[in-house]
C-alpha cells in the first residue's frame, strides 16, 4: 500500500457480519472441495456474464446471506425457469448448499463466497437481476452496532443498480425494530416502490419458505416482518 494514501484509505471499511468459527462438516468440507468447481463462482472486479455463466437467456434471482441455504435451494428446485445467485460469507452453510445442490441435481444455481456489499458493487452487472431475497439478515441489535446493518442506503442504492425496472426486492426479519428500520431506509429511495403502500408490510410470499430457524421462532411466539417492493423506472 502507499505511503501516500491517507488515513481513510488504509481504514478498514464497517462489515455487517463476523466470520464466525464454526467448523464445516466432513461432507460440507468435501463439497467445498469437489463441488465449488461445479457450482461456485470466485469473486471478481469484472461483472458476471450470466449468459456464459448459465449457458441460456433466463430472469435471475440473487439471494443475499442464504445461510444454510433452505430457501435457496427450494427456489431454485421450484423455478427452473430462474438462473439462481447465492451470496454468502460464511463457508460452512456454502458448503451444505452445495451438497443439496448436487443431491437436487440443480443445474440453475451458482455461490459467490464473500461480501455481498463488494459483489454488487464490482461483480453484479446494472439491471441483470429481476428477484432478490434478503432473508433475515443480522438486524444487530445493540445501537452501537447499528452502523453494521446491511440495510443502509449505500447498501440499497447498490440493489436499485443491480436490479432490473419492474423487478422485486422482498425482505424478512423477525426483529421489529430492524422492520421499521428497513422500511424507512428502502421508503426513502426513489428508485423502489413498496408493494404494501401505506401498510408497509406484506405477508409472507408463497415463495419464501419456513427455515428451521422460523419454525422455531414460531413455537416461541416470534413475530416475522415481510417487506416487498418493486424497482420502478
Amino acid at each position: 500500500m502507499s505511503e501516500q494514501e491517507p488515513p481513510e484509505a488504509r481504514r478498514r471499511s464497517v462489515r455487517s457480519f463476523v466470520l464466525r468459527a464454526g467448523r464445516a462438516t466432513a461432507g460440507q468440507q468435501r463439497a467445498l472441495a469437489e463441488l465449488w468447481p461445479k457450482y461456485g463462482v470466485e469473486f471478481s472486479s469484472t461483472p458476471l456474464d450470466l449468459l456464459t455463466l448459465f449457458g441460456r437467456t433466463a430472469p435471475c434471482m440473487l439471494e443475499i446471506g442464504f445461510g444454510a441455504g433452505e430457501a435457496l435451494l427450494e427456489f431454485a428446485a421450484a423455478h427452473p425457469d430462474f438462473d439462481c445467485i447465492g451470496i454468502e460469507v460464511h463457508r460452512p452453510g456454502v458448503g451444505r448448499l452445495l451438497l443439496g445442490a448436487e443431491t437436487a441435481s440443480l443445474r440453475n444455481l451458482r455461490v459467490i463466497c464473500h461480501d455481498a456489499v463488494e459483489v454488487l458493487q464490482q461483480q453484479i452487472a446494472p439491471a441483470s437481476i429481476a428477484l432478490v431475497h434478503l432473508f433475515f439478515p443480522d438486524p444487530w441489535p445493540k445501537k452501537r452496532h447499528h452502523k453494521r446493518r446491511l440495510i443502509q442506503p449505500p447498501f440499497v442504492e447498490l440493489l436499485a443498480k443491480a436490479i432490473a425496472p419492474g423487478g422485486t426486492l422482498r425482505l424478512a426479519t423477525d426483529w421489529e425494530p430492524y422492520a421499521q428500520h428497513m422500511r424507512e431506509v428502502i421508503d426513502a429511495c426513489a428508485a423502489f416502490v413498496n408493494v404494501a403502500s401505506e401498510a408497509g408490510f406484506v405477508a409472507r410470499s408463497a415463495e419464501r419458505t419456513l427455515t428451521r430457524f422460523e419454525r422455531r421462532g414460531q413455537r416461541l411466539g416470534h413475530g416475522v416482518w415481510d417487506l416487498e417492493y418493486r424497482r420502478v423506472n
